[in-house]
């Protein structure tokens, strides 16, 4: 599989989104293993989690626990970067809600190292802003986990251009990556990503194909990915993430999947070249 660089590690152009694998509607545990073990086969040596990404209140962390023995069952698991991140919540309900006290971030990190098993966190996110706490604050515990090594990489999700200004400048230019939502049905994305590809920051789409609730509809509703998928002889899904690629070497797609066939379709993607001409009409009705 083609690679791309994440600070200074290379990885798969397409990562592995592991929320689906652990929130409601979720896979038994031996399905989601066989999924992670597919990626790992393919090729994929980028993994997405964060310590919300679970379905019960009683569970916090479910899905980075599921990937540390995933990828301890499976040769190829020591070579995979692992992401995850912190200061978003889910209470159990359903719900989301948000801590970005500097104190609790610095604690959920140490939850984190300890769920995946590791010294030190390939690449820490901060989840999403809160409003509560100045974003300074924030990205400035990220900083200092950095400092004190125990992330190796420092990232922000869900941000917009003036915190990526913010956050990188706070981390004395030690920013590598920015997760946003970017799909074909959500563009917001296009300027935190113009940012990105000028300053040299991976960018991280997340539901590249418009989320959990919406994916199945990707080919019937932007036609334009179905008819190049046509002509290629591949799925829309492909497509929209070969799309993705061609718009910045910054990006990284990482699609959820709870399925092994699903990532192992996503993955042919790093392989799939689109024309110019494709590449335009695909962003013109995207």
């Amino acid at each position: 599989m083609q690679s791309r660089r994440i600070g200074d590690v290379q990885v798969s152009a397409i990562g592995l989104g592991g929320m689906p694998m652990s929130i409601e509607g979720r896979p038994d545990e031996a399905r989601s293993v066989a999924t992670i073990h597919a990626a790992l086969d393919a090729g994929v040596r980028f993994i997405d989690t964060a310590d919300a990404y679970h379905r019960d209140a009683n569970e916090v962390g479910h899905n980075e626990s599921l990937i540390a023995k995933a990828l301890a069952s499976h040769p190829a698991g020591a070579e995979v970067l692992v992401a995850t991140k912190g200061g978003h919540l889910r209470p159990g309900d359903g719900s989301w809600t948000l801590n970005g006290d500097p104190d609790y971030l610095k604690q959920a990190c140490e939850a984190s190292l300890r769920r995946l098993g590791v010294e030190a966190i390939g690449l820490y996110q901060f989840h999403r802003p809160d409003p509560k706490v100045p974003y300074a604050d924030s990205v400035g515990a990220i900083r200092d986990l950095l400092d004190a090594g125990k992330i190796r990489m420092a990232g922000i999700s869900n941000a917009n251009p003036e915190q990526i200004r913010l956050a990188n400048e706070i981390l004395g230019g030690r920013l590598v990556s920015v997760q946003n939502q970017f799909s074909p049905a959500f563009r917001s994305s296009e300027p935190e990503l113009a940012l990105c590809d000028e300053l040299g920051i991976a960018f991280l789409p997340w539901s590249p194909f418009g989320g959990i609730s919406r994916a199945g509809d990707l080919g019937s509703t932007f036609a334009p990915f179905a008819k190049v998928a046509a002509a290629h002889g591949v799925s829309p899904y492909q497509v929209c993430l070969a799309w993705m690629l061609a718009l910045s070497e910054q990006v990284v797609p990482i699609p959820g999947a709870s399925r092994p066939a699903s990532i192992q379709d996503s993955v042919q993607a790093a392989e799939l070249t689109l024309t110019a001409e494709e590449i335009a009409e695909l962003s013109a009705h995207a």
